[in-house]
């Protein structure tokens, strides 16, 4: 096992010992206390039971038959949430044929960064993570569950169900993909023409029937973002079913995959099997393994703040100097788009998951030894389902990849280091993504052009004043200031410029999408403008020196002249109103900073800093 892997998870133990302990009382006295349908009256058992089936009645009240929860992400303007309108009856018809029950116990919100990007309803993108965890906590608090089905695949969606679900960590939980799309139009001229069109070369209706062609029909975007880390990250962590994520929705092999969901979760109830509750599931190597993932495939910079919300809600304290460490020991061995012209297709057609997690094991970069959702040891997880003569079957997996300019092996990897980086300097901490950087643009020292949002960069683009070597300074996008939005939208003109031959660079206090990485894009900075954060001082004409290599994003500030500058306040009411944003007053004013997981909950008693 390397040797900084393993200080990195005694590093993790050591500083989460007190917040861990409390989770894991808790979790053991939920246990203890079991399900609530023994404890209920007759009028609440009639209520919690009055819409199934005379014949399924008999089952819960009796005690001796599981009931599973389906916690669901559904709805049809979400591409890869719109297959989730059948499983609810597939589930339920393969648990009732083994003697089960299941309900739909509550549906979560599920936004679409891709249909809010650059729109005001992008402010509440990332508060709805903690709202999701909210509505999982909700639905399962009637407690006349054995178990959980949780049906969720993108951006804040899956990091939101597992947030709640450790809240019911005494339940056993298996998390239930839908796949992705078939492969469209290449990312290549997807990324080409956004440009062109950026620049004036083509109009909107040449733009979209590309993105059209692109984004085709049901089932996960393609590109390797957000929501297929998600997938990615689930199986690093035992969740779902091995090399499962990757299967296209709406086929045959899809709702196999889907049964066979159905039927782990029964083997992990107390009623009918092997009690694995899922607190008994995540530790500390868990969120290593997911962490290690993330790296070694170029995954998505969200989850630098959303793995440490998800292991917050375990009692389990990750830093970014935990990445920063991972990252450094960890090969990049994954080109997929937008480190490279391949989708999640592609990478599953090279062998998918069952190849990284070979390498990965093989390379000692992750723990094998730990507890998953079909028995202990990752190695578990080097399989290829496939159906034969119609049924389920998971046989012995890809080592090496079919194809190594999608997925290369320890030996002959892409980097040596993994796809995100953390970064220092006087304006504070941030992280970039690396993998889809070229050398050239690994290091920037020029002046600093200060907005206070997108609209203002837009602009200034479209008159043509942004045309020199620069560094774009976007501030006021953090969690307190208007909800921490992605600022993807700001690729697409920032690319023209680079391709002119600019040296240009963002640092930001807000997010980029997970499909960004041909900027260098310092972001998540923390403090964050609104926390009285350097970036608040920095004013247009400064040298900002932005150097990837060293890990530095400095400004070039006499540190006297930048102690006595005042920080620059901006009227930020505009933003607080208008698409629901007012119902998330109090969840700005409570949330903590990106580098804590930018999260409205104190589950453990951690205290912030």
């Amino acid at each position: 096992m390397n040797k900084i892997i393993k200080q990195v998870r005694d590093n993790i133990k050591k500083r989460s010992l007190k917040s861990r302990a409390i989770y894991l009382s808790r979790m053991q006295e939920a246990e203890k206390r079991g399900v609530n349908r023994a404890k209920l009256g007759c009028s609440n058992i009639a209520h919690a039971f009055a819409s199934m089936k005379e014949s399924e009645k008999a089952f819960p009240s009796l005690l001796n038959h599981p009931n599973i929860a389906i916690v669901t992400a559904y709805n049809d303007m979400l591409s890869a949430h719109e297959p989730y309108r059948l499983y609810p009856s597939l589930i339920k018809r393969t648990l009732a044929d083994l003697g089960a029950t299941s309900q739909v116990a509550g549906g979560v919100p599920a936004m679409c960064d891709g249909v809010t990007q650059s729109q005001p309803g992008m402010d509440l993108s990332l508060f709805s993570r903690d709202n999701i965890a909210m509505g999982t906590a909700i639905a399962l608090s009637h407690n006349v569950y054995d178990g959980a089905l949780y049906l969720g695949v993108c951006d804040k969606i899956v990091p939101g169900l597992l947030i709640g679900a450790l809240a019911f960590g005494h339940l056993p939980s298996v998390f239930v993909p839908a796949g992705p799309m078939t492969s469209g139009i290449s990312n290549a001229k997807k990324a080409k023409v956004r440009e062109e069109f950026a620049k004036g070369d083509v109009d909107e209706n040449t733009l979209l029937k590309v993105e059209s062609a692109s984004y085709h029909s049901s089932g996960t975007c393609t590109f390797y973002g957000t929501a297929n880390s998600n997938q990615m990250l689930l199986e690093m962590m035992g969740l779902q079913l091995p090399n499962s994520s990757f299967i296209n929705t709406n086929t045959n092999l899809r709702e196999a995959l889907t049964e066979e969901a159905s039927k782990s979760i029964l083997k992990m109830t107390k009623i009918v099997g092997d009690y694995k509750p899922l607190y008994k599931i995540i530790d500390e190597r868990s969120f290593v393994n997911a962490i290690v993932g993330l790296m070694a495939t170029g995954g998505s910079t969200n989850h630098t703040i959303h793995l440490i919300a998800m292991a917050r809600a375990a009692g389990i304290i990750l830093t970014w100097e935990d990445f920063d460490a991972l990252s450094k020991v960890t090969p990049l061995l994954c080109r997929m788009y937008p480190n490279g012209q391949a989708d999640v297709n592609h990478f599953r057609d090279a062998g998918g998951m069952s190849v990284v997690i070979y390498q990965l094991l093989s390379a000692g970069l992750i723990f094998e030894d730990v507890e998953t959702i079909i028995g202990r040891g990752l190695e578990k997880y080097i399989v290829e389902p496939s159906l034969e003569d119609g049924e389920l079957k998971f046989n012995e997996g890809l080592k090496v990849s079919k194809n190594e300019n999608v997925i290369s092996s320890f030996a002959s990897a892409f980097s040596s280091e993994g796809g995100l980086r953390l970064l220092g300097g006087n304006i504070g901490q941030s992280v970039i993504k690396t993998s889809a950087l070229k050398k050239e643009h690994l290091f920037i020292e020029a002046k600093a052009i200060v907005f206070e949002s997108q609209q203002e960069l837009k602009s200034a683009f479209e008159k043509g004043e942004l045309e020199r070597d620069f560094i774009a300074v976007v501030r006021y996008q953090g969690p307190k200031s208007n909800g921490m939005p992605e600022l993807h939208g700001l690729l697409p003109s920032l690319g023209v410029l680079q391709d002119k031959g600019f040296k240009v660079a963002i640092v930001t206090d807000g997010r980029m999408s997970g499909a960004s990485g041909k900027v260098p894009s310092a972001i998540h900075i923390s403090p964050e403008a609104s926390d009285n954060g350097v970036i608040a001082k920095i004013q247009t004409g400064d040298i900002i020196s932005f150097d990837v290599q060293k890990g530095v994003v400095e400004l070039k500030v006499d540190e006297d002249e930048l102690n006595a500058r005042e920080i620059k306040r901006v009227d930020l009411s505009t933003n607080r109103y208008g698409f629901g944003r007012e119902l998330f007053v109090s969840m700005r004013r409570s949330v903590g900073s990106a580098k804590e997981g930018a999260c409205v909950f104190d589950i453990c008693g951690k205290e912030r800093a």
